[in-house]
């Protein structure tokens, strides 16, 4: 049996919810629990380390988790890692773009690509490897073979969060709590519902609490949530609002870490539906947490789009959550997508009258660029440039300080991306 395994994370900002919730699992198995595990941030210190780990251990695996966004800069790392290595290394990917794109992942130089939710699967391959069996039936999983056949194992199972811990505990890298897995809205430009399923999935209060006493037995009492959708943890259906699990949830969050301990809820990493904000669920804010904001996701100013992008909401939720928002004392940062599918000028021209008038109220705007994502609806959409009346609002506002956001950036990723889509 081979005992000398190390497992190396591309630990980019972007990406350690990913790693955190995969490696947590990890430790947890006694079979693998050994595994040498290497955080890298960047890819000059990935080079730098790497003949150090391969002098000392006898199998390297290097995983990367991959937004689409990033699938440029990490397919140049792949390739310069084959060229100098070629086979001495494993190389695996997950997340969010080879999770709708495993083939077009694979061929970028991975030796075995992780769909969706992976703390299982993750599992499974590592202990193959330690004890040198096949991988190749691994649920969730995608590879090709020595004939360059694809093979995508299907997955017959949905994880469950309370079996896992939400970040590692003895590689340690404390961080935000998931509290909820898959989303039942299925918005059509968003990964989230055909990723992880459109049935939300709640990590227990009982096992929440238990993280943020580890949390603040560390001294680490900033304590944040990770969800699609933070008013509904809790509901039936994913979709509803369940004040009392809600209440109970904060309130016990609150009696662990006491007054001088701070909760942000509703903002980043999550964010809420606009027809969930209400005096209610902005009261309970008020009462717990630290919140000086709240993310709102509007997405359009155009119920055309809003319906296109089947969003379950009105412009008219948007206006309300933003003025609710700001009466009861938060800041509403509200996120705004231009360029989706069959967008039209009249569109942008209501969805620009729309933030107007948010930012009259005290709104403050976070603009993005519409990218198509693999395994959405909207993954073959033409991606257009928007017309310069909205650029020039876009930007006379961001000086103005009322609009921020990367959408520019976004914009020239989406273009490149509909050019070179293999998906």
């Amino acid at each position: 049996m081979v005992k000398k395994i190390a497992f190396v994370t591309y630990y980019n900002k972007d990406n350690i919810f990913s790693f955190n919730a995969i490696i947590a699992a990890i430790e947890i198995n006694e079979i693998i629990k050994d595994i040498k595990i290497y955080y890298i941030r960047d890819h000059q210190k990935l080079f730098d380390k790497l003949p150090e780990i391969l002098d000392e251990y006898e199998i390297v695996i290097i995983g990367f988790s991959i937004f689409t966004v990033q699938i440029w800069d990490i397919s140049d790392i792949v390739q310069k890692l084959r060229k100098k290595y070629r086979n001495r290394l494993l190389l695996i990917a997950g997340g969010p773009h080879p999770s709708g794109d495993p083939k077009g992942t694979l061929g970028m130089g991975f030796d075995v690509v992780f769909i969706g939710e992976s703390e299982r699967s993750i599992v499974e391959y590592m202990k193959s490897i330690q004890k040198k069996d096949s991988f190749k039936n691994i649920e969730g999983i995608a590879y090709l073979d020595e004939d360059m056949k694809f093979y995508k194992n299907k997955k017959n199972y949905t994880i469950d969060l309370n079996e896992y811990p939400p970040f590692p505990l003895i590689n340690t890298k404390y961080g935000s709590i998931e509290i909820t897995r898959g989303c039942p809205y299925m918005c059509y430009f968003c990964q989230t519902s055909f990723m992880m399923g459109n049935k939300a999935r709640y990590r227990s209060i009982e096992s929440i609490c238990k993280y943020i006493k580890i949390l603040k037995k560390e001294n680490l009492t900033d304590i944040r949530f990770i969800t699609p959708n933070a008013f509904s943890y809790g509901s039936d259906d994913g979709k509803s609002i369940n004040m009392i699990r809600l209440e109970e949830l904060l309130s016990k969050a609150r009696a662990i870490i006491g007054p001088k301990g701070r909760i942000f809820f509703g903002t980043f990493p999550s964010e809420v539906r606009p027809e969930h904000v209400n005096k209610e669920t902005l009261n309970l804010l008020k009462k717990y947490t630290n919140n000086d904001n709240i993310v709102i996701g509007a997405q359009s100013g155009s119920q055309r789009v809003l319906d296109l992008c089947n969003r379950g909401h009105n412009v008219n939720d948007i206006f309300q959550a933003v003025r609710l928002t700001k009466k009861i004392g938060f800041t509403a940062n509200v996120d705004f997508i231009f360029g989706l599918p069959k967008e039209t000028n009249e569109d942008r021209k209501e969805t620009l009258q729309v933030m107007k008038e948010l930012i009259e109220i005290g709104a403050k705007i976070h603009a993005h660029y519409f990218i198509p994502l693999p395994q959405t609806p909207f993954s073959r959409a033409k991606v257009k440039r928007i017309d310069k009346k909205t650029e020039d609002f876009l930007r006379d506002f961001n000086f103005r300080g009322k609009i921020f956001g990367s959408w520019k950036k976004q914009f020239n990723f989406s273009l490149k991306i509909s050019k070179e889509s293999t998906y």
